[in-house]
């Protein structure tokens, strides 16, 4: 008799645990068409985000914004387009690669909470879609190599 509890594989949590891999390579994507997107308008035309920050609840994220990301906004952008790239190709990735790169959406949904409220009504939704995702697909990325 064993007093380890071994995970059931049954074909509920085998569906779910599927279309966590469905959700993740989604977000995968999607995290690559958004790099494409940012890096796009901020060669395009920088200035697009200059009031990003305007409604932020603490005056040091709209202070480092207009005085550090404003001044220089190609480079900070491109930093922004290659670490959602990154994050892309982790999740595509898959296995502990993943997890790497659903840690670091979660952080990046987190962070952008800091921006204000627009961006709470953005964020939290996603983040009560995702968390539940990243729990289901966790322990499977842990299997994979």
């Amino acid at each position: 008799m064993s007093t380890a509890l071994e995970h059931a594989h049954t074909p509920v949590a085998d569906h779910r645990s599927g279309r966590a891999g469905a959700v993740r390579r989604f977000v995968g994507g999607f995290y690559l068409f958004t790099a494409g997107v940012n890096a796009g308008m901020a060669l395009a035309d920088p200035e697009v985000y200059r009031e990003f920050a305007s409604e932020a609840f603490f005056s040091f994220v709209t202070n480092a914004w207009q005085d550090v990301v404003m001044s220089h906004p190609v480079p900070w952008f491109a930093a922004l387009a290659a670490g959602e790239l990154v994050l892309g190709l982790l999740l595509l990735r898959g296995g502990l690669a993943a997890r790497v790169g659903w840690a670091g959406v979660l952080a990046f949904q987190v962070l952008l909470m800091l921006f204000g409220f627009g961006f709470w009504m953005w964020s939290l939704p996603v983040l009560a879609v995702l968390v539940p995702v990243v729990w289901r697909d966790w322990p499977r990325l842990q299997q994979e190599r």
